[in-house]
């Protein structure tokens, strides 16, 4: 004997969207008020009631990311005294569970070293919560006492033989360049896979006084390219077109390598980012299994974010591109590497970008014969 019996399941299959932390980003540096604090800020931000008075390196820097990074732009800032660590910053920001995409640090470098440990507190950010960032850091400006040269071969030796592939160098020749690059890099008017260089984003918006040596010689284009030489981030101008612009976000990566550009890393870190939620869903879950039905359901499953990451869209004649390229069959392959483990291989390609442009103009001399 039996009664019937009736259920019925709300079935989670996982299909909805990841939190994108992409332009989120934390700065860290001396300010007059609230140290210790984290401060959460965006375009309606009281800066001065925030940050305090007077001007501070922080509320400098932020002040100037606020004016370039448009109209959605918000951040974290931590401030710090001036004798202040911004390890200890960084720790309690990912204790109180804060995640960013970009963490800037105002107070200037002076030591290779200290490149060094801001890439392994990124790479521990990963190790520890999952979490993947990029660190940038500022150099300090033209003193002036110094000639352009005696600031080149000073500024030269402090990433000399790093590998720090996380991190980017800013030089502060403007007193503000790296909250310029700041905002730049989280204007939601353009996408994250464009590089800061990318002229149709439009001028940087205030950047401070051009500075001049002890000689009174204002910074010249040579020095800009020296120092991207030198894998600093720079600000450039072209001759004769009016504004100023910005150079590659270098990151202090070894020579050959994939991400020697910040539009390189981000692209790769968002990727993974949308995956790994994906993944740790499937912990346990029999529905991966190595059938053949299993495989394809799964791999098509975990290619969604690249999908996603890849819709382009046409309007007015002009086709908008997605961030990369649209994955194709085998950009995405499940191995088994026991009965237990398995291991996930994705191919993401960025699209192409020119940084390099050349036109040659050739004469037409000839006559057409006429009768």
């Amino acid at each position: 004997m039996a009664l019937g019996q009736v259920s019925v399941n709300n079935l989670n299959l996982g299909q909805g969207e990841v939190t994108e932390i992409e332009r989120y980003f934390l700065f860290i540096g001396p300010a007059a008020k609230n140290v210790g604090k984290l401060l959460a800020l965006n375009t309606d931000s009281d800066l001065d009631g925030e940050l305090g008075l007077p001007a501070s390196d922080l509320k400098t820097q932020i002040t100037a990311a606020r004016a370039n990074g448009g109209n959605r732009w918000a951040c974290l800032a931590a401030p710090i005294g001036p004798e202040g660590e911004w390890a200890a910053a960084l720790k309690t920001a990912q204790e109180q569970g804060f995640s960013v995409e970009g963490i800037f640090i105002t107070k200037p470098v002076t030591a290779g070293a200290e490149l060094e440990a801001m890439h392994a507190a990124a790479e521990a950010l990963n190790n520890k919560y999952g979490r993947r960032a990029f660190v940038v850091a500022a150099s300090a400006g033209l003193h002036p006492v110094q000639t352009w040269d005696e600031y080149l071969v000073e500024q030269k030796a402090i990433p000399a033989g790093i590998a720090a592939p996380r991190v980017v160098l800013v030089n502060q020749l403007h007193g503000n360049d790296l909250g310029v690059l700041a905002g730049r890099l989280a204007n939601a008017a353009w996408s994250i896979a464009d590089t800061p260089m990318r002229v149709a984003s439009g001028p940087l918006l205030g950047l401070g006084p051009v500075p001049q040596d002890k000689d009174g010689v204002p910074l010249p284009s040579a020095i800009r390219a020296e120092l991207d030489k030198a894998r600093f981030s720079v600000s450039q101008t072209y001759p004769d077109y009016e504004g100023v612009y910005w150079g590659d976000a270098n990151l202090l990566d070894t020579a050959g390598s994939d991400f020697q550009v910040l539009e390189h890393l981000r692209l790769a870190d968002k990727a993974a980012r949308q995956i790994r939620p994906l993944l740790i869903r499937r912990i346990g879950d029999r529905r991966l299994n190595n059938s053949p039905n299993s495989m394809a359901v799964n791999t098509n499953a975990l290619m969604a974010p690249l999908r996603r990451m890849s819709k382009a869209a046409k309007f007015a004649g002009e086709v908008f591109p997605g961030e990369i390229e649209a994955p194709k069959d085998g950009d995405l392959v499940l191995v088994w590497k026991s009965r237990t483990k398995v291991e996930a291989f994705l191919k993401i390609r960025p699209l192409n970008c020119p940084k390099d442009l050349t036109a040659n103009i050739a004469l037409d001399l000839s006559q057409d014969d006429q009768e």
